[in-house]
């Protein structure tokens, strides 16, 4: 299923159905499965029975209406329409084209950061039974200590300030962010190979 919500009113689960496409009588069929899988698995006694929504591009009435004649489950069916703009609400709560591209490097900066303290953290678990440092920082002293850095690991040393900026909502020179995300992914393809080296 596309979309699961709980309705606070009414008490009950809603299932929304997504096609980029008209209405055919199997999405009927469809929805049939998810509204008895979610009554069977998800909805209390005290729950009212599950509602299901699809959303079409388009509809038929009669082809609608045959399809659903017969069903005993609440659902039905709606067009959705597409929106060339957004309206004007929404424009003011969605961050700008130029914020975005500024916060975006900042994101994958701290993914790449994530990525690389999960890979040391692994690695260093493979090699010992102690309690693993926390820290991005000792856990690089550790590797050097277990002579499993990458030959990057200095360098990475340098870049994590400008990482910690980043995953701290510092603000980041791009230069910086760049030459940090060079490093980082550099380190992390030397720690990979390093990790499957040894499970070799």
């Amino acid at each position: 299923m596309d979309l699961l919500f709980y309705h606070l009113r009414l008490r009950c689960f809603v299932i929304v159905e997504l096609k980029i496409e008209d209405f055919r009588p199997e999405f009927a069929g469809k929805m049939n499965f998810y509204l008895s899988a979610v009554d069977a698995q998800l909805r209390h006694d005290s729950d009212a029975p599950s509602i299901g929504i699809i959303l079409c591009k388009g509809k038929n009435e009669v082809i609608v209406e045959y399809a659903l004649r017969d069903s005993t489950k609440p659902m039905g069916v709606a067009e959705y329409r597409l929106s060339a703009a957004l309206p004007e609400p929404l424009q003011r709560e969605l961050p700008t084209e130029a914020e975005f591209a500024r916060e975006f490097p900042l994101m994958a900066l701290v993914k790449l950061r994530i990525e690389v303290e999960r890979e040391i953290r692994l690695l260093v678990a493979d090699q010992t039974e102690a309690e693993r440092p926390l820290a991005l920082g000792p856990m690089l002293t550790e590797l050097q200590r277990l002579g499993l850095a990458p030959q990057t690991a200095d360098r990475l040393r340098k870049a994590l300030q400008t990482m910690n900026r980043a995953a701290h909502g510092l603000d980041v020179e791009s230069a910086d962010a760049s030459e940090a995300t060079e490093v980082a992914t550099a380190f992390l393809a030397e720690l990979r190979a390093i990790r499957d080296n040894g499970s070799s």
